[in-house]
């Protein structure tokens, strides 16, 4: 069945409330509460953050409205919109590999999202306690060495995505983030707080907020753009698909700017928590993707009233996982019940459990039980580092080269303005950055990542 005939069965968000808390959702992850305070420690910290900012407002925030003024137009799958968009020709190739990408991110991510899990109970039951650091990061490596411990609660956290993304949009994912968004952002003021009013705080708002440009090199740029995508979702297909939940009276004008605003504020966030704390007690800023894992159970287990902080935090780091996680789910079943006619229940379950079969696989690549290697890197690093760098910022790219020059000027600009409802000021910059601009970056950043500059 076409997805032209699946399309009165589409389910759309309620409300712009239920937009923003689903997007946002889906762009606030491990991705800003994980990834982008060792980045930043690793890059310097100020200087690096005002970068990331210019990259992500100047470029990521374009290209991201532009993948969603292809879902909103379309209203259809990341693969049915280019298919309807360019009918005949070889776009719709731009939407399979999002799809590809998102079934691919899922696989590693769910890894990643099972070790929070692990952490979680870990910090309920208090199992960080007379812990040394040397022990902490003995705990941590044997936890990933184990291989079926951490496919245990891997498996354990897709169920409960699943169970989300089963019951559809309005009462599935736009209830849960409509909880969930508010939780997370609750908790991480008060892990705010606790951070900054801890002695030696203002060593890591120092580190965080004062620039020193010395420190930035071409890479580092480059880093940030490439941040920018994996934070805002960008070329997975997330945003495209999303959008087509919105419904026509909508401004995706101003949806796209709140969320990206809202995940930007949740990062920073993330970093007055984590970089305060680092310098309180003495530790790296720059210690890599073990900060969060290694590094952070050590500060709560030192800190006053630290298994309460300690519990909080991996609440917000496991919501933060499952509101990214299932956006991204969301991409591969809309693909599998609206191009292939399959049930929407049986198609999460088929995502999912695609996503547990190649994640375990991930896992037990990272304890050693299964030794194929690509290169230096085993499975888990060979999808992370193939989406990441090579199938988002190639999706991007083809995605402002298509909405720029294929898509028409008139449509898009119908689109942005809602058929008149809306004025749409921003529409000469944003398509001097989609048309010029944006494609040049993301090229360098394409490029660079595969070493070609």
């Amino acid at each position: 069945m076409s997805s032209k005939q699946n399309t009165p069965q589409r389910d759309f968000f309620s409300n712009k409330f239920g937009i923003i808390a689903a997007t946002a959702g889906s762009a606030i992850g491990l991705g800003n509460i994980w990834r982008f305070p060792y980045i930043v420690g690793e890059n310097g910290g100020a200087a690096f953050l005002i970068i990331l900012l210019l990259i992500k407002f100047g470029i990521g925030l374009p290209v991201m409205l532009s993948e969603f003024t292809i879902g909103r137009h379309t209203q259809r799958n990341p693969f049915g919109a280019f298919r309807m968009l360019a009918p005949g020709k070889l776009w719709w190739i731009v939407g399979f590999m999002g799809i590809i990408a998102a079934f691919t991110i899922m696989a590693f991510y769910s890894v990643v999202a099972g070790w929070t899990l692990d952490y979680l109970y870990n910090s309920v039951l208090d199992g960080f306690n007379n812990k040394s650091a040397d022990d902490i990061q003995s705990m941590f490596d044997s936890f990933v060495a184990n291989g079926w411990q951490p496919i245990i609660w891997m498996f354990l956290f897709v169920s409960i995505s699943s169970l989300i993304v089963v019951a559809g949009i309005k009462k599935g994912i736009e209830k849960y983030t409509k909880v969930l968004m508010p939780a997370l952002l609750v908790i991480i003021v008060i892990l705010c707080v606790r951070a900054l009013s801890l002695p030696g705080a203002e060593k890591g708002l120092e580190f965080f907020f004062k620039p020193d440009f010395s420190k930035i090199t071409g890479a580092s740029v480059l880093e940030a753009l490439g941040q920018s995508f994996f934070s805002l979702s960008i070329g997975m297909g997330v945003l495209l698909t999303y959008g087509s939940y919105v419904q026509k009276s909508d401004n995706i004008g101003s949806t796209t700017f709140i969320v990206a605003f809202a995940d930007t504020a949740i990062a920073i966030l993330a970093g007055m928590v984590i970089f305060p704390a680092v310098f309180a007690f003495g530790i790296s800023p720059g210690s890599g993707p073990g900060l969060v894992f290694v590094t952070l159970p050590n500060i709560f287990e030192q800190m006053p009233a630290g298994y309460i902080f300690s519990v909080l935090f991996f609440v917000l780091l496991s919501v933060a996982a499952i509101t990214s996680f299932i956006s991204i789910q969301e991409v591969v079943v809309a693909y599998l019940s609206e191009e292939l006619n399959i049930k929407r229940k049986t198609a999460t379950f088929l995502a999912a459990g695609g996503a547990v079969f190649l994640g375990a696989l991930c896992a037990l690549s990272q304890s050693g039980h299964l030794n194929i290697m690509f290169g230096d890197m085993n499975l888990f690093d060979l999808l992370d580092f193939a989406s990441s760098n090579l199938m988002l910022p190639l999706g991007g790219l083809l995605i402002v080269i298509f909405v720029a020059w294929f898509m028409g000027k008139e449509r898009l600009l119908r689109e942005l303005r809602s058929n008149g409802l809306y004025k749409a000021s921003y529409f000469p910059i944003y398509n001097f950055i989609i048309r010029f601009i944006a494609p040049i970056a993301i090229t360098a950043v394409f490029l660079s990542k595969l070493g070609l500059i």
